[in-house]
């Protein structure tokens, strides 16, 4: 890869747009200034993906990795048919990798995402249905060794915590707290939450996804096997 194709981190100017999009959220607007879109946003985000594929397919060889809108990068625009909000564009920016699969929303992701005033990444289901949160807890309930080894790496960083939410009444009073506080969610993701800093600004940037999607690694493929995950 030549230096011009090398992530470089992003940019003051990535925020900035995102912070303007959100107080003129309109296509006129957007149109006079899709250059910066294109230049701040969408092509540091072509570059990360491009940086990151070699590494995301030694976790996952069935990741997609193209570097394209709607691919492994998120659409600026919103579908108006099945969203809460009719504004036209997104005021946040992503990126997934996920294995092609038309119930992705079922099965584990990785992420990065940008808004105007933070940044995360992480993984785990987007939206899981209620019957694939039944298999997660039967398999934990079969095999609640496995399940604890598979999250043993959580209880030893700080850098990820667990996000989802969760059913108001306890499905099962016997489970420990450490394994209650899986059990009991609707779906869920480890996540690395950041306000926008220095490190976002720098290529570094890609070491801290690396190391983080690593240390989520053994979890993602306890995941994928678990019966009614498999592709």
């Amino acid at each position: 890869m030549n230096q011009e194709q090398a992530f470089t981190g992003f940019s003051e100017e990535t925020g900035a747009f995102l912070k303007n999009l959100k107080t003129h959220n309109n296509k006129q607007w957007f149109e006079r200034h899709r250059q910066e879109y294109e230049t701040f946003l969408l092509k540091p985000f072509r570059q990360l993906v491009m940086d990151l594929s070699s590494f995301m397919l030694m976790i996952d060889p069935y990741l997609e990795v193209r570097p394209a809108v709607n691919k492994t990068i998120s659409k600026i625009y919103r579908d108006t048919r099945f969203s809460r909000s009719k504004l036209p564009f997104k005021t946040s920016m992503w990126i997934t990798f996920k294995r092609p699969n038309k119930d992705w929303k079922d099965a584990p992701a990785y992420f990065f995402e940008i808004s105007p005033h933070s940044y995360r990444f992480g993984m785990g289901l987007y939206s899981a249905s209620p019957d694939t949160m039944r298999q997660f807890r039967g398999a934990i309930d079969a095999n609640p060794k496995e399940f604890l080894k598979a999250i043993s790496f959580y209880s030893d960083q700080n850098v990820f915590v667990l996000e989802g939410e969760r059913y108001k009444r306890i499905i099962n009073q016997n489970k420990s707290p450490e394994i209650r506080e899986w059990y009991q969610r609707k779906s869920f993701y480890l996540v690395c939450n950041r306000k926008i800093d220095a490190r976002l600004f720098d290529k570094e940037l890609i070491d801290d996804l690396m190391s983080g999607f690593n240390r989520l690694a053994p979890f993602y493929h306890y995941l994928w096997n678990l019966r009614g995950l498999r592709q």
